[in-house]
Formats: structure tokens, C-alpha cells, sequence
């Protein structure tokens, strides 16, 4: 769906050599974990949940990313579900398992309205304070963007709408017209056709490693924001560059003229 400063300068992955690169043309961000934090709703997970609101919102997590990989791989992807409902799925799990399973006694109403509020909670995740400056600063530099991602159209205009970003992003690209999640080729695909640029000329960040290491196999060129100091995969290359926030979008080389300080 097409809607139409100095930084700390983002590290290059060891091994590879960024001056060999085009200037990137184009910024495609991944939504969830990148530009929007899925673990903020660990704290109505802890009042709802008192004792396991972080350990709810890692296992919810993980388990929607095993969700999107299970329908993806699993007979050419005829058993596809749309990620929302995936990621109710994935809650679901993540209760029982770490509290539901524990206490018996809780009445169906009263699960399927905890459910609900957490459900809810994650249509309107909390965005990185940093998004807005650069997302900013990107615009009016006349570099197209877009976030390229698992979430449905509905999900993203949402989350970018009530993060206030709306107006700052060009392109919202779900995964869901080809049926298949990332790191399925045919997902990052969807990039260069909405923008109709080759995936080399084409910067793409991400925070989740796995998703940039899919995002470098597909021939973008990549920025991991490693915000909580990971190790990188121990399979496969290099991303183009490493960061530690999203402000280091603006330091990769040839893609920006901005100076100045990030307000």
C-alpha cells in the first residue's frame, strides 16, 4: 500500500566494505522490534499477569515468529494464517504456558478479556524516540521509504498512526498478498517491485538479526540495529553495516547530507 542531524555513523559489519555499495536510493525498515517495541507490552502483561509480564511478552514473541516460520514452510504455505491472527494465536500460548496451565481457576471471560486488552495493546506498540527525527530527516532529503513487514496493512497504518509516523513513511508493504512470511524470497521481493529498484540499491533495517541476515540474502543492502548488544548469526554473511540505534540510518555512506545534531 503506497501513501504518497550528525549521527553516530553506523559501524560496517566486519569483513565487508560499504564503499563498495551504491549509495542507497531507498530506506525499507522492518515494523516490529525495529520501528515499533514489542516488548512494551510486557507492562500490561505484568499487571494482568502479576510475577510474568517480561517472560510473557519474550515467549509471545518468539512464539509468533515460530508461527510465521511453521505456516511458511509447512506445505508450500497452504496453512497461512494472517499475522494478526498469529499473533493472538502466539499469546494464547504463551498464557497457558506460563500462567494459564498454573491456575485453572480463571473463568473464560476473564481470560478471553486479558486476551483482548493485550491484543489491543499491541495494535499501538510504543515507537523508539528516535524514529520520528530520522524518518524526518529522510524526507526531507526526498529519500523514499517504507516499512516492509510480517504485519498486515491494517496493523501497520495503525501502529504508524497512532505513533504519530504516519505521514513520514511512503510505502506500507505487508508480507500478506504473497502468503509468506519473512525470510520467504518472495517477501523481500515485494520491496523492489513497490519501489522499482533493484534490492542493491535498496538500504534495509532491521533489529532483528535473523531478518537482516534474510534481507542480505536477497541482495539489499543491510543495517542491523543492534540495540541490546547480540551476537550476531552464526550462519551466512555479514550484514552492510551495524548499528545501535535507528539515528545510524543516517550515517551509512552516500545516503545523507544532513548535518547537525538529531533533536
Amino acid at each position: 500500500m503506497s501513501k504518497t542531524p550528525a549521527t553516530a555513523a553506523s559501524a560496517p559489519a566486519k569483513g565487508h566494505k560499504p564503499s563498495g555499495h551504491c549509495a542507497p536510493q531507498a530506506v525499507l525498515f522492518d515494523a516490529y522490534g525495529t520501528l515499533f517495541d514489542v516488548y512494551s507490552v510486557a507492562l500490561l502483561a505484568e499487571q494482568l499477569f502479576p510475577g510474568h509480564g517480561q517472560a510473557l511478552s519474550v515467549l509471545w514473541r518468539d512464539k509468533q515468529i515460530e508461527y510465521t516460520r511453521l505456516v511458511t514452510t509447512s506445505n508450500h504455505g497452504a496453512h497461512y494464517q494472517p499475522f494478526w491472527e498469529l499473533t493472538r494465536a502466539a499469546l494464547v500460548f504463551a498464557i497457558k504456558k506460563l500462567v494459564h496451565h498454573a491456575d485453572s481457576t480463571r473463568a473464560s471471560g476473564e481470560f478471553d478479556s486479558q486476551v483482548s486488552q493485550l491484543m489491543n495493546q499491541y495494535r499501538s506498540l510504543s515507537a523508539f524516540p528516535e524514529n520520528r527525527a530520522v524518518l524526518q530527516a529522510l524526507k526531507s532529503q526526498g529519500i523514499p521509504t517504507g516499512i516492509l513487514s510480517n504485519g498486515d496493512t491494517a496493523m501497520l497504518t495503525l501502529a504508524l498512526k497512532s505513533s504519530g509516523l504516519h505521514d513520514l513513511v511512503d510505502h506500507i508493504i505487508s508480507v500478506d498478498p504473497v502468503r509468506k512470511y519473512k525470510t520467504a524470497p518472495e517477501a523481500y521481493a515485494l520491496g523492489e517491485q513497490t519501489l522499482g529498484l533493484a534490492a542493491a540499491k535498496v538500504l534495509f533495517v532491521s533489529s532483528n538479526a535473523w531478518d537482516a541476515l534474510g534481507a542480505t540474502w536477497a541482495g539489499y543492502q543491510t543495517l542491523w540495529v543492534n540495540r541490546t548488544q547480540q551476537p550476531w548469526e552464526e550462519i551466512g554473511p555479514q550484514p552492510t553495516h551495524i548499528g545501535t540505534s535507528l539515528r545510524d540510518v543516517l550515517g551509512v555512506p552516500g545516503l545523507i547530507s544532513l548535518t547537525g545534531e538529531l533533536a
